[in-house]
């Protein structure tokens, strides 16, 4: 069942180093039979026709519990999962930047030997140790929403092009600034993977001609905290008063960006983006405060998960590029080059749709 393993070439070099790894490290493999099958995955291939397993158990470890885009998001694995005949388990942190409980978690995943983890990793490296001691005992281990380095997983599950949504972002806040002025970045955590990667394409955007008279003032954390993301967006507005435009690619962000500045003189001066739930924006979107944001549904992506951790412990992807899939009733996917699955392109939200949507 260890696809993994797929990374290297002799099925019987492979197996003994996985057994040798596992009682090295002390730590505990799978049963016989799964053993069984990490051999005859050995040599890497996929089998898009082989029968999808039952019975698996799946974990999904999110950025933070309890915040209501990953609450979203890993409804949307449990509810795919029940339809797999899986089952299904939440576990983490109360806190979007505590990486040594995320560790700690994993770890634990590990020696309950569940047969795949899901997980929002809110440090690129920190996990890597354990998620990487995950694999070699035969655990299927998917990133969402946010990923580690390439070899320290399976396949990531992405929300939308990372270029895509660091692009469209700038471009909708260019539109709604008539395109000129100072704007600032309203980010999460430091570390995160993703808002990073978005920031990267951010900035990679700005340089274009078309954005020559806009000027990225300064990058701002709110950690994904409700308070301080309020307080930091406080603090943008104090410290740059030419500010035209607040780009915030969370969701607790641009939540809190747009309830600073609703009760503000600001309101409908200093435009906001980013990425948001419809739920969350629905009332800055209908009172003028935000014209226009975007986001991916979170619960598509969360059954996406679920859907590539099960195709990967039945075997019918390994994770190589070229790899086909079927997620249910949401089509088939294509394992793209470094094992990225794309959920699709981002939709942008607005007084005409926003009531479409209920998340």
């Amino acid at each position: 069942m260890s696809h993994q393993t797929r990374r290297i070439g002799a099925a019987l070099a492979v197996t003994t180093a996985l057994v040798l790894g596992a009682t090295a490290c002390g730590g505990t493999t799978k049963s016989d039979a799964n053993k069984e099958d990490a051999k005859s995955a050995a040599a890497g291939k996929a089998d898009p026709n082989a029968k999808t397993k039952k019975g698996l158990s799946v974990a999904f470890l999110p950025k933070q519990v309890n915040n209501p885009y990953f609450t979203t998001s890993d409804n949307g694995g449990k509810k795919a999962l029940a339809g797999l005949g899986s089952k299904y388990q939440e576990v983490g942190t109360s806190s979007g930047t505590d990486t040594s409980g995320q560790v700690s978690y994993v770890n634990t995943l590990t020696q309950q030997q569940a047969d795949a983890i899901a997980v929002s990793a809110q440090d690129p490296g920190a996990l890597c140790t354990a998620l990487k001691q995950a694999m070699r005992n035969g655990v299927s281990v998917v990133t969402y929403d946010s990923d580690t380095k390439v070899d320290c997983r399976n396949v990531f599950v992405s929300q939308a092009s990372a270029e895509d949504l660091g692009r469209t972002q700038v471009q909708q806040i260019a539109q709604q600034i008539g395109g000129k002025g100072e704007i600032a970045i309203l980010s999460a955590a430091q570390t995160a993977t993703n808002q990073n990667t978005w920031i990267k394409y951010m900035k990679d955007e700005l340089k274009k001609p078309a954005y020559k008279d806009i000027k990225l003032v300064t990058t701002a954390y709110g950690d994904d905290d409700a308070q301080k993301s309020f307080q930091q967006t406080q603090g943008l507005l104090q410290e740059h008063p030419k500010l035209k435009g607040i780009i915030s690619p969370t969701t607790v962000g641009i939540k809190a960006a747009a309830q600073y500045l609703s009760g503000s003189k600001y309101k409908a001066k200093v435009k906001l983006t980013g990425l948001g739930t419809p739920n969350d924006m629905r009332a800055y979107v209908k009172n003028g405060t935000v014209e226009a944001f975007e986001l991916w549904d979170p619960a598509k992506l969360g059954a996406l998960a679920a859907h590539t951790a099960v195709a990967l412990e039945s075997g019918q992807i390994t994770g190589k590029a070229g790899e086909k899939f079927t997620a249910g009733d949401m089509g088939e996917y294509t394992v793209e080059k470094d094992g990225v699955v794309t959920l699709g392109k981002p939709t942008v939200f607005n007084k005409k749709n926003i009531d479409d949507y209920k998340f």
